[in-house]
């Protein structure tokens, strides 16, 4: 019995092209899962390496979240730091053990209804983005009842205010102090599990009716709302969507990284995630996970400029930041010669990487018969 038998309204009404660009994604999740396999076992890297593929995957996660709410929403928000520490803080409490916090909080005793409570890491994560997306939901109500660029003002506002507070609740978030020896639960399998999650998601949001009208209201909310839709819904649920992401971000994050505390989640955290879908193209899934990806590789590749360095008979003192200065050059550049970013403002897929070789052979030929033309 044939595919197209047992199948006769999926594979037997495929195209050709169809059939094979299914062939290719089931080949490439195939390689997925074997090169996270490798790559958790330390077939391929160490643990510093895994560490640095875990944050790739994270900041490409929070990347998607913001270019949802900014690049296909066309809503500017600058709160990506606040929602990703109340993720973090929120999953980490839940999931830390009642022996631990007893260890931890010995300058303030922690709250009583929160010293015993103890969740498995995946209950707290999810709680951590419900209540992250709750908190994102009571500022929203306010903001997307004004037009303009309020939201920018209010996220921004409200991610020192998160800052502040979680450096004052000495009871219950221990403080500028943090939270340590954070159990190291998140692996390749995690990170990995919920960038695809949060892809295949993004890609069916984007096909559907919500997708459309998120799109209207980046390009003229005046005429969204003249054709039926309603701005204050589906910022909102954009919006809460977004923080959702960046909530669950941020419990990923703390489980890597192993210590948490406020300084962490300061306002130059959100702007590298802003710097991170300009870096890949705003409004683009590809683009999201490319510059998160350049973004974190970069920043650990360009550590030694900060320690000092020679070029030749050139010694460069140890100058502290300097790799910064790379990234602002960075940024300048995607601005000026790649103003849809480094995606290009298109998503991948199967045909245009095959056809990419024949682009390029093509541009050629039209170069060397300009040339010729000009002779």
């Amino acid at each position: 019995m044939t595919d197209k038998t047992i199948y006769p309204g999926l594979i037997g009404q495929m195209s050709k092209k169809q059939r094979r660009n299914l062939a290719l994604t089931s080949i490439s999740i195939l390689l997925l899962v074997a090169f996270f396999y490798l790559l958790q076992n330390g077939f391929l890297l160490d643990n510093y390496g895994i560490r640095i593929v875990n944050l790739c995957l994270i900041y490409s996660l929070v990347g998607i979240s913001l270019n949802l709410i900014q690049g296909y929403t066309g809503q500017f928000s600058l709160g990506s730091a606040g929602f990703m520490a109340i993720g973090a803080y929120v999953t980490t409490l839940l999931a830390l053990s009642p022996e631990v916090k007893d260890t931890l909080f010995y300058l303030d005793p922690i709250v009583p209804w929160l010293a015993d409570l103890h969740l498995p890491f995946l209950a707290a994560l999810v709680l951590g983005g419900v209540l992250t997306a709750a908190a994102a939901f009571l500022i929203g109500i306010p903001v997307f009842r004004l037009k303009g660029d309020y939201l920018s003002v209010a996220t921004l506002g409200f991610s020192e205010i998160i800052r502040i507070l979680f450096v004052n609740l000495q009871n219950v978030t221990n403080g500028a102090t943090g939270l340590k020896n954070i159990p190291a639960t998140v692996n390749v399998w995690w990170t990995g599990t919920a960038l695809i999650l949060a892809v295949l998601f993004m890609v069916r949001l984007f096909r559907s009716s919500y997708g459309r009208s998120f799109k209207a209201i980046r390009n003229d909310e005046f005429a969204a709302e003249a054709i039926g839709i309603s701005l204050m819904r589906h910022k909102l649920l954009a919006f809460c969507t977004s923080a959702f992401m960046a909530g669950i971000a941020g419990g990923l994050m703390a489980s890597v990284v192993g210590t948490i505390n406020p300084a962490l989640f300061r306002q130059s955290l959100s702007n590298d995630i802003l710097l991170i879908i300009v870096l890949g193209g705003t409004g683009t899934i590809t683009g999201s996970i490319l510059g998160g990806c350049i973004f974190i590789i970069a920043r650990e590749a360009l550590r030694f400029l900060d320690n000092g360095f020679a070029i030749g008979p050139v010694t460069v003192p140890a100058i502290a930041g300097l790799r910064m200065v790379f990234f602002s050059l960075l940024l300048m550049i995607v601005v000026l010669f790649f103003q849809k970013g480094l995606a290009g403002g298109k998503e991948f897929s199967w045909d245009r990487l095959i056809g990419f070789p024949g682009r390029v052979r093509k541009s050629i030929q039209r170069l060397l018969h300009r040339g010729d033309t000009n002779e």
